[in-house]
């Protein structure tokens, strides 16, 4: 249970004799919906699986039976669609990017919807600020990422497009070798699932100390004041966190659309 809730539950203030219940890590525990043996099935599990069938309904509706003259559905699916197409796909892989218009999209939507749940009523938490989210998706475009560089280049080729760098002076070459190994093979998976989970825990934690420091110094007293300027600053982070949301959104399928482009490019 969030922290905020305890709070409300609690009748707690600050002229209370109580102390101020900070948020923390346990502002991202869930007592379990239900359980099945060792496994918890918990609110952010629930809220992604709602934010899939999201995805996967609306552009099924979309496009299930597609009209010459789109109706409103229709229209607002071929713009998502053609914004992650041109703006992201061709823009980054080229020409070769449409063929993965499709997995980006699903990406992106998929990310920006559970980003959003951050915001909607009764939901109010963002599944990616869970730290197994970001790695299940970052290891989805990482296994990509491999499964198209020894597609594209075989074996060798593969090892050489992923850690070698032609033209080097022979002294360098087993310290890049190692560099690039790193940063191909560790590094990039590792802060593709950071730069999500990051973005997302900290916002939610901004938001949930505003909204507790808001009920926590609702007293009447000069404290009201400071109370509505809390209040002022959950409303500001909150709709500041909507761009965020977006952006993080678009980041990541950006960063995938690269990885793919490397993947598919002729060795440097």
């Amino acid at each position: 249970m969030s922290a905020h809730t305890l709070l409300a539950e609690a009748g707690c203030h600050i002229k209370q004799d109580c102390g101020f219940p900070a948020p923390g890590l346990h502002s991202f525990d869930f007592k379990p919906i239900f359980s099945i043996g060792s496994f918890d099935f918990t609110k952010p599990m629930l809220l992604a699986i709602i934010c899939m069938l999201l995805v996967v309904g609306f552009f099924w509706a979309a496009f299930n039976k597609p009209k010459l003259v789109p109706g409103k559905l229709q229209l607002v699916g071929e713009i998502g669609y053609t914004f992650v197409a041109r703006s992201i796909a061709r823009e980054v892989i080229g020409k070769k990017g449409d063929k993965y218009v499709p997995f980006l999209t699903s990406i992106f939507f998929f990310v920006w919807f559970m980003n959003i749940m951050s915001i909607i009523p009764f939901a109010q938490f963002p599944p990616a600020s869970r730290f197994a989210f970001p790695v299940a998706l970052a290891a989805l475009v990482y296994i990509t990422y491999m499964y198209l560089t020894f597609k594209t280049h075989g074996f060798r080729g593969g090892v050489k497009n992923l850690v070698w760098i032609s033209g080097l002076p022979k002294p360098l070459v087993p310290l890049i070798v190692l560099l690039e190994f790193i940063q191909n093979c560790i590094t990039r998976p590792f802060t593709l699932a950071v730069r999500l989970w990051a973005n997302m825990f900290a916002g939610h934690m901004l938001i949930v100390m505003f909204s507790v420091a808001t009920w926590y110094l609702l007293t009447p007293t000069w404290l009201t004041a400071v109370s509505g300027g809390s209040f002022g600053l959950a409303i500001f982070m909150t709709a500041f966190e909507v761009l965020i949301q977006f952006l993080q959104a678009y980041i990541f399928t950006l960063l995938a659309s690269i990885y793919i482009q490397g993947a598919i490019e002729e060795g440097h």
